[in-house]
């Protein structure tokens, strides 16, 4: 196979991801389950909406998945990109109902969002992407968020507000995660996934 790998885990939103990179300019999609797919593919998404602790366990029931994700992006250097859960799998863990070991791809941990005055929890709706750190796939804009836990830690790209810093997108090397969703964020999101197809990292 060439092209993307779009991993299924029982995860949500993978059909509007799946759409969104089509509207974007993707071919060649493959929505899949098989590591075989995943070690031959030439772009991977890992999608992901929900508890991080259940994502997590979704992803690890799949035999070998892991293992091929270790193999074809930290080893072999295929560009990644995870969405909402899929870029909050990218950090060592997550607090969400009990603490729970993800992919450890970059320093960090998934906590509850702190609630403040005046501002809700979950953090949702549209809200500022600020770069934090210059990177070709990520541009101030606006973006669509739905979560109630963040990542803190490091490799943070951009952040956005609410009650304080929130981080918005993490990554280094050929990795990278998004907080916002993408496929909900218009003519920003498009225009994310647009680069993230080009890109040569």
């Amino acid at each position: 196979m060439s092209g993307i790998a779009l991993i299924d885990y029982g995860a949500g939103n993978l059909h509007s991801v799946y759409n969104a990179l089509r509207a974007a300019g993707a071919a060649g999609i493959a929505v899949t389950t098989d590591p075989e797919l995943v070690l031959k593919a030439d772009r991977i998404v890992l999608p992901g909406v929900g508890a991080f602790g259940a994502c997590a366990a979704g992803l690890r029931g799949i035999p070998g998945m892991v293992e091929a994700l270790d193999a074809r992006v930290r080893h072999d250097g295929a560009p990644f990109l995870g969405v909402c859960v899929g870029m909050q799998l990218m950090a060592h863990a997550g607090e969400e109902l009990g603490l729970h070991p993800g992919l450890g791809w970059i320093s960090g941990t998934v906590r509850h969002l702190a609630p403040a005055r005046g501002l809700r929890v979950p953090h949702m709706g549209w809200n500022d992407v600020i770069p934090s750190t210059p990177h070709p796939l990520i541009e101030a804009g606006e973006a669509y968020f739905l979560h109630s836990f963040a990542f803190d830690g490091q490799d943070v790209l951009a952040t956005t507000g609410h009650g304080g810093p929130v981080t918005a997108a993490i990554g280094r090397d050929n990795m990278i995660g998004v907080q916002f969703h993408p496929e909900k964020s218009q003519r920003y999101g498009l225009a994310l996934l647009e680069r993230f197809l080009k890109w040569m990292p």
